[in-house]
């Protein structure tokens, strides 16, 4: 994928202001950062073989690196980097064992946007957002909680 944007004040409230003002300047607090992200991505069940996330401060990208078992997977663990309060940029320097699944394509959310709103936009069939919400499970709990910023996986229509 290498470098995705992600809109830095949308997302998941991981890290608290202090540490955001400060990360820049201090490589402790980056590194408090990246475990804070990383824990998010393992509380997702999302595991890949020697996953690294480093967080930049300065630049407010995330590198993540790791090998995947599979594609859907890799994607949605650089999701959960990004779609994080204070991400700017994920650079994506992840690898996949097994690569047969076709590249997703990716949705910013627009305030007034809907899972159904989104399928009517992608598949020309409102009804159809059940494929949506499932590649973006577990970060998505429900389908009607999406928010203006987030980025969503768009698999192919089937």
């Amino acid at each position: 994928m290498g470098l995705m944007s992600f809109i830095v004040d949308a997302g998941e409230k991981l890290l608290g202001a202090p540490l955001v003002s400060a990360a820049p300047n201090v490589p402790e607090l980056n590194k408090t950062a990246a475990a804070a992200i990383a824990k998010y991505v393992a509380n997702q069940n999302l595991t890949a073989q020697n996953l690294a996330i480093i967080y930049d401060g300065a630049t407010k990208t995330v590198t993540v690196k790791g090998v995947a078992a599979d594609l859907a997977t890799k994607e949605k663990i650089v999701l959960c980097c990004g779609n994080v309060r204070s991400v700017a940029k994920v650079d994506d320097q992840m690898t996949v064992v097994q690569s047969s699944a076709p590249a997703s394509s990716f949705y910013e959310v627009k305030a007034g946007d809907s899972l159904s709103k989104i399928a009517k936009l992608v598949y020309g069939d409102g009804n159809a957002y059940g494929p949506i919400f499932e590649a973006n499970k577990p970060m998505l709990s429900d389908p009607n909680k999406i928010y203006p910023g987030q980025q969503l996986r768009i698999p192919a229509k089937q």
